[in-house]
């Protein structure tokens, strides 16, 4: 089952975590000194705020899905759209380890279609975005993977 993604990159967490805390009625499913994440269920929706990134806004968007099969499936629609695709394995962000799939739209937004592994206990290092200049938060830092 896939699972719309959102991050923004927010300037006052804490004023951020009450505002979604209060329009989706529930508290993060995770929170850390420059994180939060809710997975809401309706909608469903992983929407993740952090410090990370250049300007506030829209860091990127995304699909997260279940399974590698879907994750293999998703990275197919993306490759027939004729975006530039690059592959990212086993990616340490967001406080969850994750095998990607990045592109960016026409607009020049950002998309990661992914699935994750395990949590782990520190953000992540993969900050350099092969699709676009590098603002968004965890993005691959290697060039060299093309699907």
């Amino acid at each position: 089952m896939k699972r719309f993604h959102i991050h923004l990159r927010v300037e006052d967490l804490p004023a951020s975590i009450a505002f979604y805390t209060g329009l989706f009625g529930c508290p993060p499913a995770r929170v850390e000194s420059d994180y939060a994440k809710w997975m809401l269920d309706d909608p469903r929706i992983n929407f993740a705020i952090s410090t990370r990134g250049e300007t506030p806004g829209i860091d990127h968007l995304g699909i997260q899905v279940d399974s590698a099969d879907e994750l293999e499936q998703l990275n197919q629609r993306l490759v027939a759209a004729a975006a530039p695709v690059k592959a990212q394995k086993q990616a340490a962000c967001c406080y969850a380890e994750s095998d990607k799939y990045w592109t960016v739209d026409p607009q020049g937004i950002a998309w990661e279609a992914f699935h994750s592994l395990s949590t782990i206990p520190v953000f992540g290092g993969d900050i350099e975005n092969p699709v676009k200049t590098p603002s968004t938060c965890c993005s691959p830092s290697n060039r060299d993977q093309t699907t």
